[in-house]
Formats: C-alpha cells, structure tokens, sequence
C-alpha cells in the first residue's frame, strides 16, 4: 500500500480533503465519505482504507468541507452533496473505474449522486433509513433509487434501521447483516461476534463484493 499526502479539492461549499490509500497495481478507487456526527477516522471506514489495497483497490477517504473548516455540524443534505461532486469529479481523472460510498450520511449523498457521478457502483455503511425511533421518516427511496449496484452493510441493532426494517431491494443490490452491532459497528461484549471479527466481517464482504464490479 502506498498512503499519499493529503489532497485539497475545492467545492462550493468550502475545500474538501481526500486522504489517499493506494494500491500498488490498481484496479478500482473507492471513495468513502464520513457521516454527520464523525469523520475519516471511523473504524469501518479505517479498516477498509487499510484492507482494501491488498485486494487491488485504492480508497480514498473524503472529508467533507465541513469537517476540514473545523466545524461540528454537518450542514444540509444539498450541501453535503456540493461540497462531494467535486472531488468525485476529481476522483474520476485517476482513470480506473469509480465506487463512490461511505457511512451513514455519507452513504446517502452517494446514494442520491452516484449514478450522476459516473461511479459504477455504491457502498452504502450503516445506511440511516430513518432518525432513530421515527421509521416514518423512511429515506428508503435514496437508496433504491441509487440507479447503481449497491450494496448495504448494516448492523443488526442499528438505531437508525436494522436489516430486518429494509424493504425488498432491487435487483443489483445487497445486503449483508452485521450481528448485533449497532449505528457504528459496535457489539456488545455478549456479542455472538468481537469487535475485531466485525471489521474483518466487513472487510471482506466489501472486498468479495469488489472482486465482481468493475
């Protein structure tokens, strides 16, 4: 793996970053975004950005602008989504073939802008379907409408929608469960899975599901 400086791209929304983690003899870049109550340094999005290389896919973990100008509140979802258009922009002159994704918040901004990307798939991490305790408020159709082949890695007691509250998906998607783990993979110690075996769950159910897209 050979990890670059970090990479300043500016967006109408303030300058985003992205944090590369290449692969020596790439065959796909990944680019993972952070949710609104964190950033990079998430485990998921740590441990992908360090497993993935091995497995010939480059990531590159985006700061939104928001979280590179220090502040502590994710701004709306249509800025969220200016301040990541341009750096998928950005992202696509590397010339390999493009998955945009990230957890929570930042699944759904690559969920509602993969396909005008010209991403070839979406990873969506512990996608929000619904505020907590509010499953009205359902935000399905940014996922099934994502126009792309996606695929959901949820945990099983996610606040924000566990695998058992999705609808049917469509064909191209997939979803894989997380046992017991909650908005961010975390398990309890009664856990039929440690904290480690849920990254590794997550690692390489990301990486088989690369192997095939592209």
């Amino acid at each position: 793996m050979v990890t670059d400086r970090r990479t300043l791209v500016e967006t109408p929304a303030g300058p985003a970053a992205i944090n590369w983690h290449r692969a020596a003899e790439p065959r796909l870049l990944l680019a993972l975004g952070h949710g609104a109550g964190g950033g990079i340094e998430a485990p998921d999005l740590a441990a992908l950005a360090a497993a993935l290389p091995g497995h010939g896919v480059s990531v590159a973990l985006v700061e939104q602008p928001w979280r590179v100008a220090g502040r502590k509140l994710a701004p709306a979802p249509k800025t969220l989504d200016a301040g990541w258009l341009p750096v998928v922009e950005r992202l696509a002159g590397e010339g390999l073939p493009l998955v945009v994704g990230g957890r929570s918040a930042g699944a759904r901004v690559a969920c509602r802008t993969g396909a005008a990307s010209g991403a070839v798939a979406v990873l969506a991490l512990a996608f929000p379907l619904h505020p907590p305790g509010k499953p009205e408020r359902s935000r399905a159709a940014e996922l099934l409408d994502s126009g792309l082949p996606t695929l959901v890695v949820q945990g099983g007691a996610d606040t924000f929608g566990t695998p058992a509250e999705f609808p049917e998906l469509p064909a191209g998607h997939r979803l894989v469960p997380v046992p017991a783990a909650g908005h961010g993979f975390k398990v309890p110690k009664s856990a039929p899975i440690d904290q480690s075996g849920v990254l590794a769950l997550i690692t390489g159910a990301v990486a088989d599901w690369l192997a095939g897209t592209g």
